[in-house]
């Protein structure tokens, strides 16, 4: 049987590092199993999930050129597939907005998005731009005795 990736074999840890754990597979191959695939959730000590001698049901995620094999023990495991992402719409009712609470703004009559064009976009913030300009430089030239500064 050789080795490809996406297929799942049964090996035994021969040895763990602090970066990760290295599974002997069928044939005598050795692939390495990062300490990011070990489990679902965050690993900080690898030995706490392995010790050397156990036997792991790895999936190989990538064989390199140069012979080296990835593993994961934790794709390895059957789980039920993800159900698809949610449309926009309903991602923000999952978090609790019902329809009724969302904020109107931004919404014509009919309820449909307006669009607002790039220009108005843009004299809009130009002038915003503008205005903070002046007062911050008004603000600091005081402060600082600049030149026309008023003295009070």
């Amino acid at each position: 049987m050789s080795i490809e990736v996406g297929s799942k074999l049964q090996g035994k840890v021969t040895g763990i590092t602090n970066f990760g754990a290295f599974v002997e597979l069928p044939e005598g191959s050795t692939g390495l199993v990062h300490i990011s695939e070990v489990a679902d959730n965050y690993v900080k000590d690898i030995n706490e999930h392995l010790k050397v001698g156990d036997e792991v049901e790895v999936k190989v995620i990538n064989v390199e050129k140069d012979g080296k094999i990835g593993l994961s023990i934790k794709k390895a495991k059957d789980r039920p597939e993800r159900t698809e992402r949610p449309e926009r719409g309903d991602r923000r009712e999952s978090r609790g907005h019902s329809q009724s609470q969302r904020p109107r703004q931004g919404r014509s009559n009919d309820n449909r998005p307006t669009r607002e064009n790039f220009e108005s976009k843009m004299a809009r913030f130009l002038k915003d731009s503008e205005d903070r300009l002046s007062s911050l430089k008004r603000n600091t030239e005081s402060k600082r005795g600049g030149r026309g500064a008023r003295r009070g």
